[in-house]
């Protein structure tokens, strides 16, 4: 079928889920022998039973935060702070250095990083010329993507960053059919071209990432020729998501389970509802169990127009971590969770930061079932100063009443 990179894409959802869900007891049970990182943080954890995405949803989240610091911490016996199940040799061919520092392995396997599936969806094939403007020095974009495109069949041009000229020139000589890396970069290479009065009439394709793709510059991109569509990844995961012809939301990738999870906790919310992506990859040399992205998405409703028949993700949505300080002191979406978990009334719960500098106000806005009383409101204050050692107002709104956004935090002070 010519329309999909593979089968796996047009599965029913059931079929699907059930591979996963197959899958991940074999996974849980592989990070807990290979990866000491694992071997202690589901010490206990009977993985034949993790069989379901409910029994995943009692798995601790590990945040990118704290798999830096176990890396810092172990950095004299294994860099990769017991998240790898590879070793420096044969079976892991690069390693990779993220701001932090983090470290990343590479493994052998082709297309590690699963790039090709969301390629193959932006319009690549096999015998294409692909230009690619990612860097290829510390972090692994340049490399994802490389391995992807060979993957598929094509042939790459390792252009990376700056030279902004040559990059014109080796794209005037060597007439790639599309161009992969950032969607800044791309425009600024089209803009050179037209200042130097070269025309690139092979450019007509573009799979870009690495930062926010804007409906402007989408249509600002379509206008010079070249139809661009995003994938979302880290260097952690690799591919989590990718976008089609539909443009209707990024559908997920074949090889991770994601959860959408209220920011601060593990916890699931209902679909729809906008909060930090999750990821369990199922990749056996990185076997990161439900790894907390940092960034906020929420699950679209159906499947896509494209035919692909997996979930799909709004896109990035900004970021979960809305840690901010409070007259001095630091206050984290996760202890607003465990207020509220103090009350079955509460729905929910965002804290709204105001006033100017050295006169930080706090007020706690809570969704409430019907027929909550008034004496709620102290009793949750009491809470907030348990938890944070700071006052704040309470104030009870009907169901329904707080943004969908995924905030837990608003930080609304002026900085003028």
């Amino acid at each position: 079928m010519t329309d999909f990179y593979d089968a796996l894409e047009h599965r029913t959802p059931e079929q699907r889920e059930a591979a996963l869900m197959a899958a991940l007891p074999k996974q849980i049970a592989h990070a807990q022998a290979h990866a000491s990182a694992f071997t202690e943080s589901l010490a206990g954890v009977q993985a034949e039973l993790v069989n379901s995405r409910q029994a995943l949803a009692h798995l601790p989240v590990i945040r990118k935060y704290e798999l830096l610091e176990r890396q810092k911490a172990l950095r004299a016996k294994d860099v990769f702070g017991g998240f790898s199940a590879l070793r420096f040799g044969k079976a892991m061919p690069r390693v990779f250095s993220s701001p932090g520092p983090i470290y990343e392995p590479e493994g052998a396997g082709a297309d590690y990083w699963r790039v090709a599936r969301s390629m193959f969806a932006a319009g690549f094939r096999p015998g294409d010329l692909v230009h690619n403007g990612f860097s290829y020095h510390f972090t692994p974009a340049g490399s994802m993507m490389e391995t992807g495109a060979h993957a598929l069949g094509c042939t790459v041009f390792p252009g990376g960053t700056g030279q902004t000229e040559q990059q014109v020139q080796a794209m005037a000589e060597l007439r790639p059919n599309g161009y992969i890396g950032t969607p800044s970069f791309l425009k600024i290479i089209l803009e050179k071209a037209a200042d130097m009065s070269v025309a690139l009439p092979s450019l007509r394709k573009a799979l870009v990432g690495g930062e926010a793709f804007m409906p402007s510059l989408r249509d600002w991109l379509a206008e010079q020729g070249v139809t661009a569509y995003q994938f979302y990844g880290t260097a952690d995961l690799g591919t989590i998501a990718y976008e089609t012809t539909a443009r209707q939301g990024l559908v997920l990738d074949e090889g991770v389970i994601v959860e959408i999870v209220r920011p601060g906790t593990g916890d699931p919310v209902p679909e729809g509802e906008v909060g930090e992506l999750v990821v369990t990859t199922l990749n056996p040399d990185y076997p990161l169990i439900r790894f907390g992205t940092g960034d906020l998405s929420a699950v679209l409703p159906g499947s896509c127009p494209s035919g692909r028949t997996n979930t799909r993700i709004k896109g990035w949505m900004g970021r979960a971590d809305q840690t901010t300080k409070v007259r001095g002191m630091f206050v984290h979406p996760g202890q607003i969770a465990d207020v509220a978990k103090r009350f079955p009334q509460v729905l929910k719960a965002r804290l709204v930061v105001s006033g100017e500098m050295a006169n930080d106000q706090m007020a706690l806005h809570v969704e409430v079932a019907a027929g909550a009383s008034e004496e709620l409101a102290g009793k949750i204050g009491e809470a907030v100063r348990d938890v944070t050692k700071l006052r704040s107002e309470v104030k009870l709104v009907a169901s329904g009443s707080l943004p969908n956004d995924g905030k837990v935090i608003e930080d609304a002070r002026s900085y003028q």
